[in-house]
């Protein structure tokens, strides 16, 4: 602080000297503004530049003093047991490091964007750097923090508390780019699960993906923990070992569950999208997870059903059959002549040789007299609809019944319906015998 004083006292002192200079004597008398001999003007013009010299040596000196003070309180006053400029030199390798780690993430964003614009043959090339563009500032910040705290002074216990977070942050930074390359794995996925007939490979892409990820992230902690902070995590998985049995009888069901999600997948019953009946439940299929499969119901409700209960029930796969089958009774009445039940026969017949296209070719069309029933004469129509689309094969019933009913009555048929005859029998009255 002396020798700051003393700076001080000199520049007052330089100050006062070329204040005290003498300047030339003004004209006696009238103080009117006049114009001297050039002479005088050019003396004039000289004192001004020997004026603006004199206050810019002064600017100088006054900026040589002020850097020469800010340097000296920069390397003298501390904090936290640090002085001033050690703090600005962490200051500034943290702001360096994170501009370089927003420039590069700028950088690797938009040449992703421009790969996406492109073509995409370039889709795996523009994940790696999307992957990459994120994380990366969080690395610039961790390799920032350690570089510049090199120079602070601090106690061993600090330093090492201090240089462990700034790894921890490094190497959670590149964790989460490893989880974010999980996605590369799965387009890999998606393509070979595109050349299947199955829907149900392209649920098993996402289950893949979660984990993956999830052991992305138990190995990233156990790594932080081993090689970081240097716990021992032996003992640990001793623990879990011997209470693996115990953990294993009590979540009984949920491995079973498991298990049961596993036979789906290899076994492949029904994939998404498909019409399933088990038990008492009819509908389509959703999602198959790890614990459960879900169906929406017809009725538009939702039901959920352990996976350890649908691979051990009776699973009725409705979207894959091949064609929908009709059983047709139709019935008429028993005073009917036999040339009328040939005629209804016959006209039957064409009926179902008129639309043979729509009948599987492996099951032709049936139609026969095949009972006498208590109330009408039975004839039997069999047919095997296809495609199997459920609307169409509707329209399709609904046109054969309309032209059955037409045809019928054209030809006087008549179509029988439960009815029941009553006799009465009258008994002569004895008496009036």
């Amino acid at each position: 602080m002396g020798r700051r004083t003393r700076r001080t006292g000199s520049i007052a002192e330089i100050s006062a000297s070329q204040r005290n200079r003498k300047r030339p004597a003004s004209p006696p008398g009238n103080s009117r503004k006049h114009t001297g001999p050039p002479e005088a003007n050019k003396q004039k013009t000289n004192t001004t530049k020997i004026e603006v010299g004199i206050q810019e040596s002064n600017m100088d000196i006054i900026a040589a003093n002020f850097l020469a003070e800010a340097r000296d309180y920069i390397n003298t006053s501390e904090f936290l047991e640090n002085t001033i400029g050690q703090w600005l030199i962490l200051l500034g390798a943290v702001l360096g490091a994170m501009i370089l780690g927003k420039v590069a993430m700028f950088f690797l964003l938009h040449s992703a964007r421009k790969m996406d614009a492109i073509e995409e043959r370039f889709i795996l090339t523009s994940l790696f750097a999307k992957s990459l563009a994120r994380p990366l500032p969080f690395v610039m910040l961790g390799a920032g923090l350690l570089l510049g705290g090199q120079g602070l002074s601090m106690e061993t216990d600090i330093r090492w508390l201090y240089e462990k977070i700034c790894l921890t942050i490094i190497y959670l930074a590149v964790i989460w780019c490893v989880f974010k390359l999980v996605d590369i794995v799965e387009i890999f996925l998606c393509h070979i699960t595109s050349k299947t007939n199955t829907s149900l490979d392209d649920q098993l892409v996402p289950l893949v993906r979660k984990s993956l990820r999830i052991m992305v992230v138990v190995m990233g902690g156990l790594f932080i923990a081993t090689n970081i902070f240097n716990k021992n995590i032996g003992a640990l998985l001793a623990g879990l070992g011997i209470g693996g049995l115990a953990f294993a009888l009590a979540a009984k069901d949920m491995l079973s569950n498991l298990f049961g999600s596993a036979t789906i997948f290899t076994d492949r019953p029904f994939g998404i999208g498909d019409r399933i009946r088990v038990k008492d439940f009819d509908g389509t299929v959703e999602e198959v997870g790890f614990r459960s499969t879900r169906l929406r119901l017809l009725n538009g409700h939702q039901v959920v059903l352990p996976n350890g209960v649908v691979a051990n029930e009776a699973i009725e796969n409705i979207s894959r059959r091949p064609f929908l089958k009709r059983t047709l009774d139709v019935t008429v009445t028993y005073d009917t002549t036999p040339e009328k039940l040939d005629r209804a026969l016959a006209i039957l017949r064409e009926m179902l040789d008129a639309r043979g296209e729509h009948f599987h070719p492996d099951f032709p069309s049936r139609c026969y007299f095949t009972d006498f029933n208590s109330d009408n004469l039975c004839l039997q129509v069999i047919y095997w609809y296809t495609p199997a689309e459920w609307w169409d094969y509707l329209a399709f019933n609904n046109d054969f019944n309309t032209e059955l009913l037409r045809r019928f009555n054209e030809e006087g048929i008549e179509f029988a319906f439960p009815t029941q005859t009553v006799y009465l029998k009258q008994e002569q009255d004895i008496s009036s015998q």
